[in-house]
């Protein structure tokens, strides 16, 4: 990260912590990659954003909050289910939901802008916390939301559905025809522009449920627009005898 920083070539946008995966796994606390990128960012005046649904984020304020009140970092805190139940079968090693809303608190508190991502709702099963967990988020202090109907790729399909064989084999057809009709008659659209929303009348419904309960909680303040004119760039290696 520090040779591409580095280049002069480079052109300053913000980066995306978590959205293939969680930056915050378990052995984040042991390894510190996140945090030793935070850092680097950090250095750099170089905007971020972070995707998550650990708790452990709150370990680096002492890095983000300085880089907050600069304007240069978001935190989105994803929460799929507040039911504990729910929560310890389907994200068995993500950290309890009341934890994720206690760390939504601590980042607002530090004046870290922090959103609820209402991720992945799953049918039958989840969508019916939608406004629950759009309330809580919002008492805890965040101040945007966005939700993704669940999305079965590759084998994550198989996956998912002996989960729902083990857990909730009274409703588990009638999750997948669910999952199917917001897909177009598939169990996944690949489709770039379509994926992330979900089609149909299941879709809608979803959409129309959000925006009213977004309305109702003042989570409508829009996304915090991070600064890309702070940025400098690292020092190499070598340090700055050579450049």
């Amino acid at each position: 990260m520090r040779s591409e920083l580095a280049k002069r070539s480079y052109a300053v946008r913000p980066i995306a912590f978590g959205t293939n995966t969680d930056p915050y796994q378990p052995i984040e606390g042991e390894w510190r990659i996140a945090r030793g990128c935070i850092e680097l960012l950090s250095e750099c005046n170089h905007p971020l954003t972070i995707t998550t649904k650990s708790d452990r984020v709150v370990r680096d304020l002492d890095l983000l909050a300085p880089m907050a009140a600069k304007g240069l970092v978001s935190v989105a805190m994803s929460i799929t289910s507040l039911d504990p139940v729910i929560a310890r079968t389907l994200e068995p090693r993500a950290p309890h939901p009341r934890k994720r809303l206690a760390a939504i608190a601590a980042l607002t508190e530090a004046g870290v802008p922090c959103s609820v991502s209402v991720a992945p709702v799953i049918p039958a099963i989840t969508d019916g916390e939608m406004e629950k967990i759009l309330e809580q988020a919002a008492a805890a202090g965040a101040r945007g939301a966005f939700f993704l109907p669940v999305r079965l790729p590759w084998e994550v399909a198989p996956l998912f559905r002996a989960w729902l064989d083990t857990h909730f084999p009274d409703r588990a057809d009638k999750v997948m025809a669910i999952i199917r009709s917001l897909r177009g008659g598939r169990v996944n659209d690949p489709d770039f522009f379509t994926r992330m929303q979900g089609s149909g009348p299941w879709a809608e419904l979803m959409r129309t449920r959000f925006r009213i309960a977004v309305h109702r909680y003042g989570l409508d303040k829009g996304r915090m627009p991070l600064r890309c004119d702070q940025f400098r760039p690292p020092r190499g290696p070598q340090g700055e005898l050579f450049d």
